[in-house]
């Protein structure tokens, strides 16, 4: 049996680093009794979607106050893309009667289950959350009827498993459960089945139901099985940019020792991303409690309505708390999208997939846009990927900052950027310069066309590519109208290899060094991916004076390094 196959992910420890050192790979035996006998498992994929609000139903297309228009768009978009099962964080629909439509009386919430099927009918499970407009009694006690899957029963679970949920009246309304190697927390903060909210009180104060629930929330977050994910998942967020009413109050300064606790069970965990809608637009950041101890990155998902709202300014952040908690790292408004999540063992990757409204960008101007009728001009256009891995590590890079604080390492086997920086210049629409989250990861090679000449462990590099930043009203045309631009900063990437893994390959003629993979899987020269530069072999170490396109072997360091400007997949490999 081949080598690689034994050698499966696992995480480090800081004591562990050994930047530019260059280790040998595992043996078999060592492999095994490292304990990551855990085995290789197939990717799988996620689907995220958020608010389908609708008005009036005056195209037809729109029942019950729900964005059927959008939805069955993007119901053909998850289908399209295998993904496994789908998940809404919140407002279902916009009103819970339909007399805006002259049918008084006529519950709204079976129009949003009904519009799953088409998923169901594909195999594909589809677990939603209530939002604040779908937030009474009676919708409490609708949705677990709607959506038993939620408690684990009925025809459409699909494969989920371990379900929980804290105890009545919230059964079924604030849930978790586990799909393959993840465990998800949903969390409902409005009126309960019984009527009650935080510690039983009967005054309909919802911005405190969160509180009650935390024990809840550490036991499902602590006690998941080793070395798997966890995303927690809500309706309103940590930090708004337009609403100021969030997860713990009416405003992000309220409830600072709850927001703590959170926040602190979130990061003690390992958990990486609080995902929530309300906001009806595109927009990750980094929240820092109020005490400053711990942090996790918040991402607002794009609106699937007829509302698209834009954010505060200056910010709800810079208005509310003293000192700021908040980091941008990228902003889209008046679009619709979704969010495909790939999940590869310690790896996980997200891509924002977006469309325009049919419209002029920004038309109309003001405090938001609103649809009357379904969007008809649409193309989905992927607007940015990034992901984090289980085995790597996470940097913030502001403008203006050095790459040179990325570095890591894998079972010895190190890899650092030499050099390069952010020299981004966007903002966010509240004036806040963007931050670059910049994670690594491991993996190992497969079995694909050129894989066995691959001499280190695959490095996985997110969030170098250009911040996104696409709010600026006074744009116009049908926007967005084009992918995201993979190009990124220049910067110089060094790893380490493996010197037996390397042996009898040639390291002095330019055919050994950083490859990645092209489109078809086969591992090429990493320069050859770069956008623009002149490609150059140094046989020797890296000199800062080198430009985009060189790239070299220091058999000294036992270091392969390249120039590019770009992220992706990286390992030092023969044959190029």
């Amino acid at each position: 049996m081949d080598r690689r196959e034994f050698i499966t992910t696992g995480a480090i420890g800081a004591a562990g680093l050994a930047i530019g050192a260059a280790g040998p790979f595992l043996s078999p035996l060592a492999a095994m009794a490292s304990g990551l006998q855990h085995g290789r498992s197939k990717p799988w994929k996620f689907g995220l979607m958020a608010d389908t609000q609708w008005g009036k139903n005056a195209d037809g297309q729109n029942p019950g106050t729900c964005a059927l228009g959008i939805v069955n768009l993007l119901n053909t978009e998850f289908v399209n893309r295998g993904v496994d099962f789908v998940i809404q964080v919140g407002d279902l629909i916009d009103v819970e009667d339909n007399a805006s439509n002259g049918l008084a009386g006529l519950r709204n919430m079976p129009v949003r289950a009904n519009a799953a099927q088409t998923l169901y009918d594909n195999g594909i499970g589809f677990y939603p959350l209530r939002g604040n407009h779908e937030g009474s009694v009676t919708a409490a006690n609708e949705f677990v009827n709607l959506y038993p899957q939620s408690r684990g029963y009925g025809a459409n679970v699909f494969g989920a498993q371990n379900f929980s949920s804290p105890s009545q009246p919230l059964s079924g309304l604030s849930y978790s459960f586990d799909f393959n190697n993840v465990r998800f927390v949903m969390l409902d903060q409005f009126v309960r089945a019984d009527g009650t909210g935080y510690n039983g009180r009967l005054d309909g104060d919802v911005n405190s139901n969160i509180i009650d629930q935390q024990p809840w929330i550490d036991q499902q977050l602590s006690g998941r099985a080793a070395q798997s994910h966890a995303f927690v998942l809500g309706h309103k967020n940590l930090i708004g940019q337009n609403h100021v009413d969030c997860l713990f109050g009416t405003d992000p300064s309220q409830n600072p020792t709850a927001r703590n606790a959170f926040i602190g069970s979130l990061h003690s965990s390992g958990v990486r991303y609080y995902f929530g809608g309300h906001d009806h637009m595109h927009h990750r950041s980094v929240i820092t409690s109020p005490d400053g101890s711990t942090s996790v990155k918040q991402m607002i998902c794009s609106s699937d309505s007829y509302k698209f709202y834009y954010p505060a300014k200056p910010s709800n952040d810079n208005h509310y708390d003293v000192p700021m908690r908040e980091i941008s790292a990228a902003q889209e408004l008046d679009t619709f999208g979704y969010y495909i999540f790939t999940v590869d063992g310690p790896r996980v990757t997200v891509d924002f997939y977006s469309s325009g409204l049919g419209m002029d960008y920004g038309d109309p101007i003001g405090n938001e846009s609103k649809l009357v009728n379904s969007p008809t001009l649409t193309a989905f256009y992927k607007r940015e990927t990034f992901g984090y891995s289980l085995n790597g590590r996470e940097f913030l890079v502001a403008e203006g900052g050095t790459y040179t604080a990325v570095q890591d390492s894998y079972n010895g086997m190190g890899a650092r950027i030499l050099s390069g920086t952010n020299q981004g210049v966007m903002t966010d629409a509240s004036a806040r310069p963007l931050t670059k989250t910049v994670n690594t990861g491991w993996s190992t090679p497969g079995t694909g066309r050129n894989d066995s000449a691959v001499a280190s462990y695959i490095l996985t590099l997110w969030g170098i590519a250009d911040s996104l930043s696409l709010w600026d009203e006074t744009l116009t045309g049908l926007l967005p109208n084009a992918d995201r631009t993979e190009k990124g900063d220049t910067f110089a990437l060094s790893m380490g290899y493996d010197q037996l893994a390397a042996h009898g390959a040639v390291l002095n003629r330019g055919h050994f060094g950083i490859g990645t993979r092209d489109v078809n899987g086969v591992w090429v020269n990493a320069v050859n991916r770069n956008f623009g530069g002149t490609k150059q072999f140094v046989f020797g170490p890296w000199n800062s004076a080198y430009g985009l396109g060189t790239f070299g072997v220091d058999t000294h360091t036992k270091t392969a390094w390249a120039v590019i400007n770009y992220d992706g997949d990286f390992a030092v490999t023969a044959g190029l």
